[in-house]
């Protein structure tokens, strides 16, 4: 029976990835990475600055992506990020440059809340006073945690000196810290993940899990993508001499486009999961999942106003049709006119158009 609902899980995530064409939504998301990344690296910066770890984890950041195959990468943002660890800023000047960072890094967090969006088949219907809050809120939650991973990297291992020298374990608890520390900041990387399915998208998550099957899945599928990404550029590849200087642009892009398609296929899972729940408690969710949105007021608004455009839409068509018929009326020799009145062909039968996409929602 297990294998048959992670059967099931694993096919309902493929096909749904399919349908909701999650491969243009992750280019969407690359364009709002790229809007995104500088402000997100400014922050986490600027907080790491306060500390005076700013430059020591910066650079380990750029270790972790050289080690997942990623040089080029790693050379395109080694400068600007330099330039960002030198510019240090006190005071209120920090502060202002540290709200507008998480400022500019929100977009794609309220891009990723879209997506998702998309893949549970809701709409947005938070207000922007609830919404832009929330999302400036995760942003916050996600530099912070981004900044726990690295310090991690950074301090850990002469804390652990310092820790053993003090309980007499010496370097042996460097040696025992080494082999714990990554699956605890792997732990927190998969947090991060599962901070943004469950925050961003309108619907209400029968309960927060600090790491879920999609965040894993998602995280795998990163660093596999990643590893063998890089091993394809460094050996196969030739994009500096196919794009000359921009070369490794390309190459970062693609590397976006990648890390965004592997999230969305882990919120796919996830939601799959959640449709094998509801499933074997009996809900019909053989179509839709049945989770309630976390507010439709924006959606009620939003209706209204649409209903006030029909409104005078119809208005309009009315008075054109009233318009018409006085001029009609008007018009000599109607009864000898071939066709009816002035002359014109009769053109009262009425066809059915098919709405819009924007009309209807998907099934």
């Amino acid at each position: 029976m297990e294998r048959q609902r992670l059967t099931f899980t694993l096919r309902g995530a493929v096909a749904e990835f399919q349908r909701d064409h999650a491969t243009d939504l992750s280019a969407a998301l690359t364009y709002y990475s790229v809007l995104s990344v500088f402000p997100a690296i400014l922050a986490l910066v600027s907080l790491l600055g306060v500390f005076g770890r700013g430059e020591e984890t910066t650079q380990a950041m750029l270790d972790i992506l050289r080690e997942l195959g990623q040089s080029d990468i790693a050379a395109q943002l080694e400068e600007p990020i330099a330039a960002m660890v030198g510019a240090q800023r006190a005071g209120t000047a920090l502060i202002i440059g540290l709200a507008g960072a998480l400022w500019g890094a929100s977009g794609y967090v309220g891009a990723f809340g879209r997506a998702l969006n998309r893949i549970y088949d809701v709409e947005e219907g938070r207000p922007v006073w609830k919404l832009r809050p929330l999302v400036l809120l995760v942003t916050m939650g996600m530099v912070v945690m981004a900044a726990v991973v690295l310090v991690g990297v950074v301090v850990s291992g002469p804390l652990a000196q310092a820790i053993g020298d003090v309980v007499g374990l010496g370097d042996q608890s460097v040696l025992v810290w080494n082999l714990a520390k990554w699956p605890f900041l792997l732990g927190i990387v998969m947090a991060m993940v599962a901070v943004l399915y469950y925050a961003t998208p309108n619907v209400k998550q029968p309960r927060f899990r600090f790491v879920t099957v999609g965040s894993a899945t998602a995280i795998g599928i990163w660093v596999v993508a990643s590893l063998g990404f890089g091993f394809y550029v460094t050996n196969f590849a030739r994009y500096n001499t196919l794009y000359g200087s921009i070369g490794s642009l390309i190459v970062f892009l693609l590397w976006l486009w990648l890390t965004n398609v592997a999230l969305l296929f882990g919120a796919e899972v996830d939601t799959e999961r959640e449709r094998v729940r509801q499933l074997r408690a009996g809900i019909e969710a053989e179509e839709s999942l049945q989770l309630r949105p976390r507010d439709d007021s924006g959606l009620v608004t939003a209706e209204s106003k649409w209903e006030e455009r029909v409104e005078q839409g119809r208005a309009l068509r009315l008075e054109a049709e009233r318009a018409e018929g006085a001029t009609d009326a008007a018009s000599p020799g109607d009864a000898a006119s071939p066709g009816g009145a002035g002359g014109r062909v009769d053109t009262g039968s009425v066809f059915e158009l098919e709405p819009l996409p924007s009309q209807s929602r998907r099934r």
